[in-house]
């Protein structure tokens, strides 16, 4: 038989138990954070030898996996494209990042195109590749495959040089890939890029690119 100090103990700590249960169960659990949306401006500018210099504005947002940009002036003059994808990564020294996308092209460039954007960076280098297939819903024997690509060594942070290479209809050169070097500059979220491609096959084509995220 228990004796009154026992029962009243007992009695105690299975109080005590039921209260922390229900303080626990009154404690809200932590909403799960929610992917924030990420955005990026880019200006190039081409100054072509005798044609006409003009300026190309992209403009994305990401959110998570989703990724959304449109373009003007990149698949050809007075054309606009507008895309959606989905972006993966991959690796922590060797990191592959790549965003596969689809998207419509309008203006005096018409037509659908699938595309892709990666970087894959190691240590000091990068190397970075978008792409598109226009497929020209007005003429099929228009439809082209552009491509830019970079890769790039960066000696200081702040500090990036290499070599750069394209394949456009933007505007005509006698070369169909052109290629170059380019040389990098980083301040925080803005980045200036200068090209030169072409140097010693015709005269230089000049390209530079403003770019800011936030």
């Amino acid at each position: 038989m228990r004796t009154l100090p026992a029962l009243a103990l007992s009695a105690f700590l299975g109080l005590s138990a039921t209260a922390s249960a229900q303080d626990a169960a009154a404690v809200p659990a932590a909403p799960e954070e929610k992917a924030a949306w990420d955005y990026s401006a880019s200006l190039y500018g081409y100054f072509i030898p005798q044609d006409t210099d003009y300026a190309q504005p992209t403009v994305i947002a990401n959110h998570g996996g989703l990724h959304l940009e449109g373009r003007y002036n990149y698949e050809g003059p007075r054309t606009g494209s507008a895309w959606v994808g989905w972006n993966v990564g991959v690796g922590d020294q060797l990191r592959l990042d790549a965003t596969l996308m689809a998207g419509g092209v309008f203006g005096d460039t018409r037509g659908v195109a699938p595309g892709y954007e990666l970087t894959l960076a190691y240590g000091r280098f990068e190397l970075y590749s978008e792409g598109e297939y226009v497929f020209d819903t007005q003429d099929k024997g228009n439809s082209f495959f552009y491509n830019w690509a970079q890769l790039g060594y960066s000696p200081l942070e702040w500090l990036t040089v290499g070599l750069a290479s394209q394949r456009t209809r933007a505007y005509q050169t006698s070369l169909d890939v052109q290629r170059g070097f380019f040389v990098g500059f980083t301040c925080r979220n803005v980045k200036l890029n200068v090209f030169v491609f072409n140097p010693g096959w015709e005269t230089p084509t000049v390209v530079t690119s403003l770019a800011v995220s936030f």
